[in-house]
This record gives structure tokens, C-alpha cells and sequence, in this order.
């Protein structure tokens, strides 16, 4: 979508849709008054016919019969009071699925929008646009409906086209960034393998500043990584270890993001049932969320080394597969008995975080579909968030905010630390029947040596099983705009 600031009168849009805005509340502004009496009155009966009160995303779609340049005309809601950020991203991201359904081509938005507003309107009305149909026979009776082109119209004297280039820029750069996580989540497994997501980092080498190092199963079990070889030791597709390095000149500090990467977990020899291993392609959300927020980071080049790493694989059941009761040795040398083989995805972040750990970052944060434990207690619209360190998780909670993510900090609680221990081992990779998210990062610590840390259990709103406002349905994409804020306000 090709996206354009212009300071001309909104009433000279030659085009599909003009969208123009309404508060909550209140009555018809200026230019929507004099739209409806250009349309005989036709806007103001549709709006009292259909209750509309200018509620956040509502909407009133009226063709301009002629009576206007353009061919269609919508007021979309702002809600009750001041509509800024996520709220403005959502309104227009609903927004923009009108457009679509209505296939307009060509679309304007009417508002006199600042340039941080002009930012969230067009992230939201990127994020709208978004569909996953790459798979599907396009249609030859009905072609793929496309907005091509986006006019942002505000005031000369609230923005200078300058500011507002930036803004629009940032915003599609933001936008592609959130749909390279969306789309990775929403691949198959066939396609989306660890190889996919070893080519999606190869390709982040085209900019400034950037290195990739990818290693194989050889290299792999040469440095001893005991729990990504022990997690893909029953598949066919190779194991991907992924490694990114930004550095601009001067970094301000240096930050680790790791995501774990299973692009399917059958759940080994401790097998899901059928029905559970539908929607197992997603569980390599917190790779694709380190991936996208750091195909966006090499593009707005931070004044902070990044190191982002994924350890990619797949968990099968085969004659080779690691098996319950097993004692595997890992990256950090410490032995861990296997009690369950679907908790798998630790055991790959482990050896990560030890990787992590010895690159000595500043600070560190992984993602993880890890537990359904985690969905239980907060749902699917909230990241579970656990750190030893308050300062740490509160700059990452700042950045869920700033980024229009929701987090929710959890509690390590040692007091369940004993139901890690091992007769056998040095720990377990299950702790007992209660506070599975938390026993889960507690394992994780294990594995973070003296770096500040913290763990995201994505579980819940890594995909969504509707379209609303920004959020879609599949794949969200969600983590990837919280690691870019982070990332951004970096500093030791």
C-alpha cells in the first residue's frame, strides 16, 4: 500500500472512500456537516437510523450518489475521550477491513492528526489490511480486494509533511516487521521449517551493521547442546540454531532476545492427542516474534548491540526420539531428567539462554509459547512476564505499554523450586501438578547464569481466533512491537 500525506480540503478527494472521524458523544463536526448537506441529509438520517454515537470502531458507510468527488464516504467512531495510541491503531485497523470489504482502492483519511497520531493510524490501518491467503487459488470470478493507496489529510499548521513522512514510514517499516510474525505463525510446518527461519535471518543481512551465524546438527552437538539435540534427535528436518548480531558504532549497552523455535511439536513420545496437535505449528511464536521485531531493528538501526538467538527444530516421535526417564546433559553442563517429552520447549531455551549468557548482554528476555498453565491463570489477550530483577521487568512492562501489548508480571516463587528436584539429576523439566508457568521459568533460571533476565510466555496471545481492531486472527504477531520499544529505549 503506497501511503501519502496532502494538506488539500477533503472535500476535492477523488476517490473510493473518505473516512472521516466522530468522538463519542458528540455531535456532527464541521466537515462532516457540510458532507451531509452536500448529501441532501443523507449522512444524518443513516446515522439517527442506525444509532450511531461515534462508539470506538463504529462506523456509518453512505455512497455519495455523485454528490461528491469521492464515491463513498465513512464516519468511524473515536469512542470517549482522547483516542491516542493503541485505541487510534484499533479504530483504523477496523477501519481499514471496511475498506477492504467494500474494495475500495483508493482511500482517504480526514483528521487533524499530529504526527505520532499519523504514526498509529497508518500502523493500524497496515495491521487491518492483513490477510493470510498466500495458500489459496485466487479466484478468477473475484480478485483479491486491495487497497493500494492510503491519503492521510491533516492540517499544515499540526503537521509538516516532513514529520509526517517519517511518521508514515516508521509506521510501514513497524507493520511489516508485526506481519513477518504473523506470517511465520501462520505458515504449515511444511513450509514453515527451521530452515525457513534460518533463510528469514540470512536475509537480515542486506542491512548495515548486521551478521548472521546459523549452525546445523553437526555444530550443534559439537557444543554439547544437549536439549536442542535431544528435542530434534526425532525428526527428519534438521535443527536451525540461529544466531543475529547488530552493531551499530557506539552502542548504548547490549541486549539478548531469544525465542524458542519448535515449528512442530507433536509432543515427542509423550504424544498430544490429534486434536491437540493442530495448531502445533504455532509454537515457534517467540522465534517469530524475535525474528520480526529484529527484521525491523536492523532497518531503524538502535544505538544498542542486539543479539538475537533461535534455537529452531521440530519435536517428532521416531525410534531415535528422546524418551521420558532420560538424562540429558546440557549446554551449561548441568543434567536435566526428562519426566515428560512435551516439555520440550525449555529445554531448547535453555541451551539458548546459556549461549545468551555467554555473549555477557547487558540484559536478556526470551519468548516462548511455553505453557498452557500460563493461559489458564491470564487468559489469551495476556503475556505472562517473570524476572529476578524489578527494574527489568518493569522496563519491559513500560515497553508492553508504549508498544500497546499487554503484559503481566508473575511471580518466581521459590517455594516451588523443590518440585524441580531430581533423584537422578541436577533438575527435572516438569515440576508439580500446580503453577506450571512458574515452575516452567523457574527451570529456565537455571540456564540464565548471572545476566539479567526475564521470561514472556506468549501462550496465550501469540495467535487470536478473531479479527479485532489491530489484533487478527491467526497469528498476531504480538511480542514483536514490545522487543523493538525495549530495544529502542535500551540503555545501561
Amino acid at each position: 500500500m503506497n501511503t501519502l500525506i496532502s494538506h488539500q480540503d477533503a472535500l476535492t478527494f477523488n476517490g473510493d472512500l473518505l473516512i472521516i472521524t466522530r468522538p463519542q458523544g458528540e455531535e456532527q463536526g464541521a466537515l462532516e456537516a457540510i458532507i451531509d448537506t452536500q448529501l441532501n441529509g443523507a449522512l444524518s438520517n443513516k446515522a439517527a437510523r442506525a444509532l450511531f454515537k461515534g462508539r470506538a470502531s463504529q462506523s456509518l458507510l453512505i455512497d455519495t450518489a455523485g454528490h461528491l468527488p469521492c464515491a463513498s464516504v465513512m464516519v468511524v467512531g473515536l469512542g470517549e475521550g482522547s483516542c491516542e495510541g493503541r485505541a487510534l491503531r484499533d479504530v483504523f485497523a477496523d477501519a481499514a477491513r471496511v475498506a477492504l470489504k467494500e474494495r475500495a482502492a483508493r482511500v482517504a483519511v480526514a483528521h487533524p492528526f499530529n504526527a505520532t497520531q499519523l504514526r498509529e493510524v497508518t500502523l493500524g490501518f497496515e495491521l487491518g489490511l492483513y490477510r493470510f491467503d498466500d495458500l489459496k487459488t485466487p479466484s478468477t470470478d473475484m480478485p483479491r480486494a486491495e487497497v493500494e493507496e492510503l491519503t492521510l489529510m491533516s492540517s499544515a499548521d499540526v503537521v509538516s509533511v516532513e514529520e509526517a513522512e517519517a511518521a508514515m514510514k516508521r509506521a510501514a517499516t513497524l507493520a511489516s516487521a508485526v506481519n513477518l510474525g504473523r506470517t511465520l505463525v501462520n505458515e504449515p510446518p511444511n513450509i514453515c521449517t527451521p530452515q525457513r527461519l534460518a533463510d528469514v535471518a540470512r536475509e537480515m543481512t542486506s542491512q548495515p551493521n548486521v551478521g548472521v551465524k546459523v549452525l546445523g546438527r553437526d555444530e550443534v552437538e559439537a557444543l554439547g547442546m544437549g536439549g536442542l539435540i535431544a528435542v530434534s534427535q526425532g525428526a527428519t528436518r534438521e535443527p536451525q540454531f540461529i544466531h543475529v548480531h547488530y552493531r551499530p558504532e557506539a552502542p548504548q549497552g547490549a541486549l539478548a532476545l531469544i525465542g524458542k523455535g519448535l515449528t512442530f511439536d507433536s509432543g515427542g513420545l509423550s504424544l498430544k492427542p490429534p486434536k491437540s496437535q493442530e495448531e502445533m505449528h504455532i509454537d515457534m511464536g517467540g522465534a517469530a516474534a524475535v525474528l520480526g521485531a529484529m527484521w525491523a531493528l536492523v532497518r531503524l538501526q538502535p544505538q544498542v548491540e542486539l543479539h538475537a538467538i533461535v534455537g529452531a527444530c521440530e519435536n517428532m516421535p521416531d525410534g531415535n526420539s528422546f524418551r521420558p526417564s532420560d538424562v540429558l546433559t546440557m549446554y551449561n553442563k548441568k543434567t536435566v531428567e526428562v519426566l515428560n517429552t512435551d516439555a520440550e520447549g525449555r529445554l531448547v531455551l535453555a541451551d539458548a539462554l546459556h549461549y545468551a549468557a555467554e555473549l555477557k548482554p547487558d540484559a536478556m528476555v526470551n519468548l516462548a509459547t511455553l505453557t498452557g498453565a500460563c493461559m489458564v491463570g491470564l487468559g489469551s489477550n495476556y503475556c505472562g512476564l517473570f524476572s529476578d530483577s524489578d527494574a527489568w521487568a518493569e522496563s519491559l512492562l513500560q515497553a508492553g505499554e508504549g508498544a500497546g501489548e499487554k503484559l503481566w508480571r508473575l511471580p518466581l516463587d521459590e517455594g516451588l523450586a523443590d518440585t524441580l528436584k531430581s533423584k537422578r539429576a541436577d533438575i527435572k523439566n516438569l515440576g508439580g501438578p500446580y503453577g506450571g508457568a512458574i515452575t516452567a521459568a523457574l527451570f529456565l533460571k537455571h540456564f540464565k547464569g548471572d545476566c539479567t533476565w526475564a521470561h514472556m510466555d506468549i501462550a496465550g496471545p501469540t495467535t487470536s481466533s478473531k479479527d479485532s481492531g489491530s489484533v487478527c486472527s491467526g497469528g498476531t504477531g504480538f511480542g514483536v512491537l514490545t522487543l523493538i520499544e525495549l530495544a529502542e529505549r535500551f540503555k545501561v
